[in-house]
């Protein structure tokens, strides 16, 4: 019999209603599982286990009647430390931060307490969300499940994590260059970030969306579907738009769909030779379903990561400068030698790195005037060494493997990361679909029909 922590959103949601499953049982599982893989892990930044237990008598009793409270009712979830629930503190990853309570919840928050789903925990993040690894001076090292040795990606280090190990069915994150996407690669999870405005972020800011890892595709369009509410709280939000979330989880047809192959990112780390194959292997497998694939050329370029990397080290270094010096000293040195000399770049030199963002939403935005979709590699490479920050541990151009997924925050296009295969270290191969702005529902189709069809996946890593 299938453990209840690995059972999907849909199937525990199908249990409660047929009554096979309580939600009580299912978050003891979930909470076994956590005692299990938190000491090698790391992934939790916070427990609400007697909390989660309470809520759980409340939502089996609820079942019992028949009478759901909402449409996450009973699902055990985790949310990124960076997504304020009340009460509690968001150190953002760094040992730096003030660790005052936030005073409200963040719009997602209440979203998922109006859905009444049960927040088991919150989940790590690296210093300041810079960084697509485990390391925070904060939080420590969050390591990957499938090999304890290797970085599990990030910003949602501990989401992508949570995930592959089943903390639960679903797991919020936050995306401002790859942060969804680059874990699910990494974790073999889905990953979905959603079109820039569809889930209200507070605080707003440039690119950023917040999105779901799960195992499954429909678990992405339920857990999506319950926080894509629009809030006054987040000016840059998108109104509401008729959107059926119930359709997302049904495979498209590809019979004639046009997609797009971006082999190659333009700039930054070349593809690794084991990711190239995974990649040409999903589109054989999406010709195989009908669809017209075709080449694209990339859409990243050296002067656009440039820029990129100058704007991100002076917003960091115009917050950092403001610390007192004892507080400073905690900061990751990586990160500190990341932001050295941002203090010297010339207006111009800003505004040109700022101007970067808007090229890359161009050039996003042209590459899919002719097809229907892309599909591309999430990273061009695998997994790194837990202990390293980037895979060079270069500091002066951290960013060189995020050129698949970046220019798709800039231009708020939906995008999301499947696994398509193993590494020969036994972490995760990611493959990346993205869709046109709000055409978010067919991209979930599109991910639908090749999780429907890939090939059986390997079984979910065992607690040590």
């Amino acid at each position: 019999m299938t453990d209840p922590a690995d059972l999907p959103a849909t199937a525990l949601l199908a249990g409660y209603r047929d009554r096979t499953l309580t939600p009580v049982e299912v978050i003891d599982a979930v909470l076994t599982r956590i005692e299990q893989w938190e000491p090698q892990l790391n992934a939790l930044y916070i427990r609400y286990a007697e909390q989660a237990r309470a809520e759980a008598v409340a939502s089996t009793e609820r079942w019992r009647r028949g009478e759901p409270a909402g449409a996450l009712d009973g699902i055990p979830l985790t949310v990124k430390e960076n997504i304020a629930t009340a009460g509690c503190p968001t150190p953002l990853g760094s040992a730096a931060t003030d660790l005052a309570p936030a005073i409200a919840n963040s719009p997602t928050a209440d979203r998922i307490r109006e859905a009444a789903g049960i927040l088991v925990g919150k989940t790590t993040m690296p210093d300041y969300g810079m960084s697509s690894s485990g390391l925070s001076s904060f939080h420590g090292i969050t390591r990957n499940p499938w090999n304890l040795a290797r970085n599990p990606g990030g910003s949602s280090s501990g989401a992508g994590a949570a995930a592959a190990a089943g903390y639960g069915p679903i797991h919020y994150g936050t995306d401002i260059g790859g942060s969804i996407r680059l874990p699910a690669s990494w974790c073999g999870v889905v990953g979905f970030k959603p079109s820039f405005g569809r889930i209200p972020v507070v605080p707003p800011y440039l690119g950023r969306t917040i999105g779901p890892l799960t195992r499954t595709v429909a678990d992405a369009a339920l857990a999506t579907a319950a926080v894509a509410i629009p809030d006054r709280r987040d000016h840059t939000a998108a109104p509401e738009l008729p959107t059926d979330w119930a359709a997302a989880a049904r495979p498209l047809a590809l019979s004639g769909v046009r997609i797009g192959l971006m082999s190659e990112a333009g700039t930054g780390w070349p593809v690794e030779p084991m990711v190239s194959a995974a990649i040409s292997g999903v589109a054989e497998l999406l010709e195989s379903l009908g669809a017209q694939v075709e080449k694209v050329e990339p859409i990243m370029t050296d002067e656009m990561l440039a820029g990129l990397n100058d704007f991100w080290r002076v917003r960091l270094w115009s917050d950092v400068r403001s610390l007192p010096e004892a507080r400073s000293e905690q900061i990751l040195p990586y990160i500190h030698e990341w932001i050295a000399g941002a203090e010297k770049l010339s207006g111009a030199a800003v505004f040109d790195g700022y101007s970067q963002f808007d090229a890359m939403s161009i050039a996003a935005d042209r590459r899919l005037d002719t097809v229907d979709f892309l599909v591309s590699p999430t990273s061009p490479v695998t997994a790194w060494p837990m202990e390293q920050t980037a895979p060079d541990g270069d500091p002066t151009l951290p960013f060189r493997h995020i050129g698949f997924t970046v220019p798709f925050n800039a231009g708020g296009h939906p995008a999301i990361s499947m696994n398509c295969g193993q590494a020969a270290d036994g972490t995760a191969i990611g493959v990346q679909l993205i869709g046109r702005r709000f055409d978010d529902v067919r991209l979930l189709q599109l991910a639908a029909a090749f999780e429907e069809a890939r090939p059986e996946q390997a079984p979910w890593p065992v607690a040590p």
